[in-house]
């Protein structure tokens, strides 16, 4: 029960901040970072990786004309692979 509203708190903060995502620590472009893909533009590009209270962060990010990577959508859900 207690991680079900911890999820569902989650979701709703996501839910509540308008504009695009922003990078976690473990993201690809946290802090600034560039990084260039060497694939075609308009590729999609899906990271994972484990975040905050165990949960699995889903990124996607696109590949711009100029060949870095762009954030576009973010979600978090339990983390099975433990159990």
């Amino acid at each position: 029960m207690k991680h079900a509203f911890v999820a569902i708190l989650l979701t709703l903060t996501a839910c509540a901040g308008a504009g695009e995502p922003q990078p976690l620590s473990d993201s690809l472009t946290y802090g600034g970072k560039v990084v260039h893909s060497p694939y075609r533009p308009g590729t999609v590009v899906k990271h994972t990786f484990l975040g905050q209270f165990g949960y699995r962060v889903f990124e996607t990010y696109v590949v711009q004309p100029h060949g870095r990577l762009k954030l576009t959508s973010q979600s978090t859900g339990p983390d099975f692979l433990w159990q």
